[in-house]
């Protein structure tokens, strides 16, 4: 028998985190893993302006922000059994910025985002992934996270900036 979609467990206004901790859906833990997936989508949408390299980066940070969802969707009984995020994201995202910025012309200011449809959707992206790290860095506060989700938030925000520059000069 295949099955549903629908569980209706929710019905009544809650989610199961893994671990079996039940939340209501307004909780600062599914506010951010629920932001991971809006970025998600978003760069899904991203993708299909795309190609070649730059499509199968934004493909990586997609598969590796599953890793970030379930690494938030984790409740506190299982938080410490669960290790998936390492430095190896930080590592790439910080060698793709130093790459993208070299053929960057020097900025002063800020950039009103726009110019071409990729461009501009990869900045909508940024301010998605800005408010998935605020969401998490609260999350932070009232209970354990990951430290490296934040870092990689803050650094993936920066590489969908410059990615987004390098858009509009390629395509201008």
């Amino acid at each position: 028998m295949k099955k549903k979609i629908y569980t209706r467990r929710g019905d009544g206004g809650q989610t199961t985190l893994i671990g079996g901790q039940r939340v209501y859906k307004y909780d600062v833990r599914v506010e951010a893993y629920g932001t991971i997936d809006e970025l998600n989508s978003n760069l899904g949408l991203l993708a299909t302006y795309l190609e070649n390299e730059e499509l199968e980066q934004i493909r990586y940070i997609q598969t590796r922000l599953f890793d970030v969802g379930t690494s938030l969707a984790k409740d506190i009984k299982v938080a410490s059994e669960i290790v998936l995020m390492d430095s190896s994201m930080l590592n790439i995202l910080e060698k793709w910025i130093d790459q993208i910025e070299t053929d960057l012309p020097d900025r002063d200011g800020f950039i009103i985002p726009g110019g071409v449809r990729a461009s501009a959707l990869c900045q909508v992206c940024r301010t998605v992934c800005r408010r998935a790290e605020r969401r998490i860095v609260e999350l932070a506060s009232q209970k354990p996270v990951d430290p490296v989700l934040i870092k990689v938030m803050n650094r993936l925000s920066d590489f969908l900036f410059v990615f987004g520059l390098k858009l509009n000069i390629r395509n201008v």
